[in-house]
């Protein structure tokens, strides 16, 4: 396309010239205009490539002053016309950079040579600003930060991440010393960092940042980085600077340690609750055996007094196997909708009867707060294990606040908490606060900074357990000698649920129905079929799932009720109901564990009715179970259909 060109000459003859020649050459004379101030005017409405300016001009302003007006507002190449070549002008003329001058007379050759260098020149800068533009757009918006130096390590340019990371400004840091911009030292000895730079500088190679570098703010800010060094040579293969590249790493290292730590909770999980799930079994025969023989020898037994103090010892470990199961989300609960503050209020009562009256408890709760959906007595557990441990750590005095609030929580804010509305208790203590040496390991089971015999070490293990099972968390925060917060989020309930079936308070009579009775561990099983057998049940047993279908299958008669453990080897309940059930008479179902690892044994719609018995259980328990669940009238009873 032919070039656009704008004449500013106040002699109409050499305008009218200048016209004709330029049309002849080829390009689009856009206007002549005889005064600069019009000049000015015309370039923004006609947007020419290129204006030829005589210097001298009548009017307001001259030539140099109208090309100065037009370079500041428009950047658009000027070519002065003039036949006056004074030192004085000359050096007039070159404040406003000309890209040529031709003197007054000239030929069509000069005047071609010089329009088309001037073309060429304006293009070629206007690429490299765009070019300029585009490497400074992206090193600004990208995330990490980037310093750039000239050959002697002094500072030419710094993105928006590198000013805020250094806490210097671009404009500040401009031709200092990388050095005091880059201030870095090793995390652990405090020692000085090589700069990476001054390696680049002397071997010019790549170099990368040694591990456990802390950057030091201008403001004294310390922030963990990683980061790289580059050379950069120019097309001679001379070196002309250093980039270098580097980022603040500590949200990295908080996500990779609450990875660590929530892999390492598994862990600790999976193995507590496969112990559960063995004590618990070991726990069954010793209760019910104990009370078997209680009920055998009497209370005048001589006996009696020893066998009363084992009973008594295999509940508190089976309330210990209850707190692991509840580490580790095992435990089955019974929930409900609750309203939060109001289960803080019944609390309240207890509460301070616990910590005792040297202690102040205040109670803030957030009116309208809404509801949660879980066990009401593991919620009294979370705020029981929370206030002795606050008492605990305030010593012989100190001020305790429990508050209730609702809290929106974002997308990514509490690693591993999704995005919604959470109902928050938050207890606070001003007592000695959490060691920085133990941070890391206070909801581990077990451990505990108490003295010996003080404390088990599950309190906070089995609060950590409860608030992950509901689908919330639990964070803290803690100051040496100001206390401790700790912050429990609990998901808002989003409709009804139904709390499992309690016991009944009376005693159930045997029957004569036909039960049948699957466990492997073959003192639970032998243990279980003394029990229903004394109450005059009929008990087929089997040791795992698929003898259980063979049983059923080879049964002549009804089978009345499964009483099944939900682990077992070769096939376990989920796959066995699901084959076993045409052989049922009435499709009810207890379920016996130790711990499980299934959220859902039958599947959704399955018309199997089932019914939970946590282990250790207890005989009463046992029996009162299996008869509530033969009386009960809610599903019709279903005649067995199978041709045995």
């Amino acid at each position: 396309m032919a070039a656009r060109i704008l004449v500013v000459e106040d002699e109409p003859v050499v305008a009218l010239d200048l016209r004709t020649r330029l049309t002849r050459m080829g390009y689009i004379v856009s206007e002549t205009v005889a005064r600069g101030e019009d000049a000015v005017e015309f370039v923004g409405t006609l947007c020419p490539n290129l204006i030829l300016m005589d210097i001298r001009l009548r009017g307001v302003m001259d030539g140099i002053s109208a090309a100065e007006e037009i370079r500041k507002r428009y950047g658009l190449p000027v070519i002065y016309l003039t036949a006056h070549a004074d030192e004085a002008t000359v050096d007039r003329a070159r404040t406003t950079e000309p890209f040529g001058y031709i003197l007054k007379p000239f030929d069509e050759r000069e005047l071609r040579t010089v329009i088309e260098m001037a073309l060429y020149k304006h293009d070629a800068e206007r690429k490299l600003r765009e070019s300029e533009r585009r490497y400074a757009t992206t090193l600004s918006s990208i995330g990490d930060a980037v310093i750039a130096t000239d050959p002697k390590g002094r500072v030419t340019f710094m993105n928006p991440v590198a000013e805020k990371l250094t806490g210097w400004s671009l404009a500040d840091a401009l031709d200092t010393s990388l050095d005091n911009v880059f201030n870095i030292c090793h995390e652990d000895t405090r020692v000085t960092a090589e700069n990476p730079i001054d390696r680049v500088l002397t071997e010019r190679v790549i170099v990368g940042l040694a591990n456990h570098v802390i950057l030091i703010s201008r403001d004294g800010k310390e922030i963990p980085i990683d980061d790289c060094a580059a050379p950069i040579f120019d097309d001679r293969g001379t070196l002309s600077g250093v980039v270098l590249v580097f980022r603040d790493v500590s949200e990295a290292r908080r996500m990779n340690e609450h990875l660590r730590h929530s892999q390492k909770m598994e862990a600790v999980g999976q193995l507590a609750g496969g112990i559960a799930h063995d004590f618990n079994n070991m726990l069954t025969i010793i209760l019910n055996y104990t009370e078997l023989l209680l009920n055998s020898a009497g209370i005048d037994h001589p006996w009696s007094t020893f066998l009363a103090e084992i009973q008594r010892a295999g509940m508190r470990s089976s309330d210990l196997t209850r707190q692991l199961l509840t580490f580790c989300r095992q435990q089955p609960v019974a929930a409900q909708i609750v309203d939060l503050n109001e289960a803080v209020l019944k609390t309240e009562q207890m509460l301070r009867r616990l910590i005792g009256e040297n202690f102040t408890l205040t109670v803030r709760l957030q009116p309208d707060l809404g509801s949660v959906c879980m066990d009401t007595g593991q919620l009294e557990r979370i705020l029981v294990n929370l206030s002795i441990n606050a008492r605990d750590a305030m010593g012989a005095q100190g001020r305790l606040l429990i508050e209730t609030l609702n809290v929106e929580v974002g997308t990514g804010e509490i690693p591993d908490l999704p995005k919604g509305t959470y109902r928050c208790l938050r207890v606070k203590d001003n007592g000695s606060g959490i060691p920085n040496a133990v941070r890391d390991r206070i909801f581990e089971p077990f451990f505990t900074t108490k003295e010996p015999g003080k404390g088990t070490g599950l309190g906070l293990a089995s609060v950590y357990g409860i608030v992950q099972q509901c689908g919330g968390c639990i964070t803290f925060e803690s100051t040496a000698g100001q206390g401790t917060t700790f912050i429990v989020y609990l998901p808002a309930a989003t409709g009804s649920t139904s709390a499992d079936p309690r016991l009944r308070s009376l005693p159930f009579p045997g029957g004569t129905e036909t039960i049948l009775l699957v466990e492997d561990e073959s003192t639970v099983r032998k243990l279980s079929r003394h029990i229903l057998c004394e109450c005059g049940y009929t008990v087929l047993e089997a040791k795992n799932g698929a003898e259980a279908i063979e049983i059923a299958r080879q049964h002549a008669g009804h089978i009345d009720i499964v009483v099944t453990d939900i682990v077992m080897p070769i096939m376990g309940a989920k796959k066995m109901l699901q084959l076993i059930q045409p052989y049922l008479r009435r499709n009810k179902v207890i379920l016996l564990s130790g711990y499980s690892d299934e959220d859902h044994i039958t599947e959704p719609g399955s018309p199997l009715n089932t019914t939970f018995i946590q282990k250790p259980f207890s005989i009463a328990e046992l029996t009162k179970t299996v008869r509530r669940v033969l009386d009960d009238v809610s599903e019709s009873p279903h005649a067995d259909t199978h041709d045995h």
